[in-house]
């Protein structure tokens, strides 16, 4: 799917973000991670490694342009060009109404999850100009569309960058450079067991009855797995996708159905 792929992601760590550096690789791309902690990304590079793949991971934050740069310029001096990026970086300001959230906090979350996108985005579309292709795929959040107490300053952010993804579409297509929205709602990844482990505890019941209670809500009667909802980010960067941008992919099991 990914053939002749250079796909750098962002914010990878121990869910959605390594499994998306994983199953790009094995689709075929070469792959550049970035993240502020290596651990993970030192692991996954020696998986991929071990399956035959190229990958690459640099230390990085995203708010900041020199390591941006730093990280774009090992992209291209190990592999030539830039053509897929997932902006997957995302700070949380905590679970709070939104008047009551610190504003340190919501600046905090908007800087990773738009300026950062952008700081990351902007040097990687010279090299997509150059290659004359390009995919971006910017990772959205459910509580943009199905509010959830306690989200709001995350999903303020996320809606900004929703924006961002749209304008991105009608400004770069005429350079062959495709911008979609992968729009995810719960996943079952370490974040989500760490909830239900909290959940369950505070209200005196297992950890599979709060995953029953949740997986209940949506038609296929279950938490979509990071892995696979890995997929359908693959399937937007890849060349499958070629006609969409501008789109917004929702990637819940159900749980939201756009009217």
């Amino acid at each position: 799917m990914l053939q002749d792929e250079v796909v750098v992601i962002t914010g990878v760590g121990p869910g959605l973000g390594s499994k998306l550096a994983l199953r790009a690789a094995a689709e075929g791309a070469k792959v550049v991670m970035a993240a502020r902690s290596t651990d993970v990304m030192d692991q996954v590079t020696k998986d991929v490694t071990a399956a035959g793949g190229e990958a690459v991971g640099v230390s990085c934050d995203v708010r900041k342009p020199d390591q941006v740069a730093h990280l774009v310029d090992t992209a291209v001096d190990r592999f030539g060009t830039i053509t897929g990026l997932v902006n997957s970086a995302f700070g949380h300001p905590g679970f709070f109404d939104l008047l009551d959230t610190p504003e340190k906090a919501i600046r905090r979350s908007m800087d990773i999850i738009l300026h950062g996108a952008l700081n990351v985005t902007r040097a990687v579309v010279p090299h997509m100009k150059a290659a004359g292709r390009g995919s971006i795929v910017n990772i959205g959040t459910m509580t943009t569309r199905k509010p959830m107490r306690g989200e709001a300053g995350y999903a303020v952010a996320k809606a900004a960058m929703a924006t961002a993804t749209q304008f991105l579409a009608l400004e770069l297509g005429e350079h062959g450079i495709r911008a979609n929205q992968a729009v995810l709602g719960w996943l079952d990844g370490p974040g989500v067991r760490f909830y239900l482990k909290l959940t369950a505890e505070s209200r005196g019941v297992t950890e599979q009855d709060v995953y029953d209670e949740i997986a209940a809500r949506n038609p296929l009667g279950r938490i979509p797995a990071d892995e696979a909802c890995a997929g359908a980010v693959l399937f937007l960067l890849s060349r499958l996708a070629s006609e969409v941008t501008g789109a917004t992919l929702d990637v819940n099991g159900g749980e939201y159905m756009p009217a």
